[in-house]
């Protein structure tokens, strides 16, 4: 397996992207937070070859996502659950689910997930709110700016990306 480390890149979105991996590695993940724990299961859900499972599986758990866990000596087997670190997966997996659905709910009869709020059964989606109010933001009030850990290559972006927005809207 190919390493997917962003050695030395200052960038919050890299960290997360470095820890899943690859794709089996989102795919495994979702499968754990939807509860799935064997690795036959996780196997046949996600259609990965034993060697990817494997090599994925152990790449999660080095990087802090899952944690195994034996439920059987003789043989040993054993159970893989996300941790707390792998439960923050959960909220990329709602945004994803939720464009998903935006990109392809023409072609199908209704979403293929649902996420609920389990207190009141309605419907939940992830959305933007102010910190400090609470308000929604629309997406049409949103920037970003380097925040304080932002490094050269972080300001860099920013700049660069304002600047081609700029030139754009002349």
């Amino acid at each position: 397996m190919q390493s997917r480390r962003f050695e030395g890149m200052v960038c919050s979105a890299a960290d997360v992207m470095g820890a899943l991996g690859d794709r089996w590695g989102m795919l495994i993940m979702r499968d754990l937070i939807l509860g799935l724990t064997r690795y036959e299961d996780l196997r046949r859900s996600t259609g990965a070859t034993n060697t990817t499972l494997s090599d994925r599986l152990k790449e999660l758990e080095l990087n802090g996502l899952v944690e195994r866990r034996r439920y059987q000596t003789r043989p040993d087997r054993y159970e893989y659950l996300p941790t707390r670190r792998g439960r923050d997966i959960g909220l990329l997996l709602t945004a994803m689910v939720q464009i998903g659905d935006r990109w392809n709910l023409a072609d199908r009869d209704g979403p293929p997930l649902e996420i609920v709020n389990m207190r009141t059964g309605n419907r939940a989606v992830l959305a933007l709110v102010d910190a400090e109010t609470r308000e929604p933001v629309s997406a049409r009030n949103v920037a970003v700016e380097a925040g304080r850990g932002a490094d050269d290559a972080m300001r860099w972006r920013l700049e660069r990306g304002s600047a081609a927005r700029a030139a754009k809207s002349d």
